[in-house]
């Protein structure tokens, strides 16, 4: 397993995979201390996450494989499908998933996503269009939503 510190506009993410692919990436409040090297198979998960922060790049090309049950990754492969600058709520999720009962679980499984950003659950919004739920705090999800948004609004103050 290799690790990587990078620094990003929502804080210090740390990025770790192997050579099956990425297990996850979390972005932390603290001061980790930044990689001086990025390990060779991560190089690509680092590029990619950089030109999504400067707004270059939409949708990510990379190698997954995050642990989780087969329902979880059910849900994350369907989270996979929200396009970019577009939310879905909870129960839209559960009915992809072709059970509406299932909310709860879904909602679980999305706030045990290991991989952030790449596996946008942040995407995932209350039927009512409020922010809920995400495991790196509202803030965090408020930036990514606002940052894939199509339309800009500039602040007055």
């Amino acid at each position: 397993m290799e690790a990587v510190y990078i620094n990003t506009p929502l804080g210090i993410a740390k990025i770790e995979g192997d050579e099956d692919g990425l297990t996850s990436i979390t972005v932390y409040d603290s001061e980790e201390e930044l990689s001086d090297i990025i390990p060779e198979l991560l190089e690509d998960a680092v590029y990619q996450l950089r030109e999504y922060f400067e707004g270059t790049r939409k949708e990510f090309s990379l190698t997954l494989n995050p642990e989780g049950t087969d329902f979880q990754k059910k849900v994350w492969q369907a989270l996979q499908q929200i396009p970019y600058g577009k939310t879905i709520s909870y129960l839209e999720l559960s009915k992809t998933l072709g059970d509406t009962k299932a909310i709860r679980a879904v909602a679980s499984a999305n706030g045990q996503n290991p991989l952030w950003i790449v596996i946008p659950c942040h995407r995932v919004i209350g039927s009512d269009g409020s922010l809920t739920g995400y495991a790196g705090g509202l803030h965090r999800k408020k930036w990514l939503l606002e940052h894939e948004s199509p339309v800009k609004q500039q602040t007055l103050f």
